[in-house]
């Protein structure tokens, strides 16, 4: 018994260790932080929110936005600074590459967060580029 509970263990250890190696490092950034000179190209409207049940008997809260590429170059990647006052940070990559936003072009996109703090004051988070790849 405590040799399969032991094994159990390892096996464990090893499969989280192999998953978090595969994933990009996520920081912080201070919300001093500069933004992106290529966000002024990257205007960001249509913010709308939602929430829905997870199957965890949790919440899950969405916003939904729509972001346009008023550029000269083609976006492959965005790092987005999303503030919800009174919130712990939320770190979460996703990559453009599979569908940059080429010059002139519009996207719909969605954040999805599984937890908001219960003292957020509800009122629309900001939304901050601080980082664009281009091409």
């Amino acid at each position: 018994m405590a040799i399969a509970a032991a094994v159990v263990v390892v096996a464990a250890t090893v499969a989280v260790l192999v998953l978090e190696h595969g994933k990009p490092k996520a920081t912080v950034t201070p919300i001093t932080a500069a933004p992106d000179a290529y966000a002024a190209d990257l205007p960001i409207t249509g913010l709308a929110m939602s929430e829905s049940s997870n199957l965890a008997g949790g919440k899950v809260t969405y916003l939904d936005g729509h972001i346009a590429n008023t550029g000269d170059r083609t976006v492959t990647g965005i790092t987005v600074q999303v503030l919800f006052r009174t919130r712990e940070p939320y770190i979460d990559l996703e990559p453009v590459s599979a569908a940059p936003l080429a010059q002139g072009e519009e996207h719909a996109f969605r954040l999805i967060f599984d937890t908001v703090n219960p003292d957020w004051d509800g009122a629309y988070p900001e939304i901050r580029v601080l980082h664009v790849d281009t091409k």
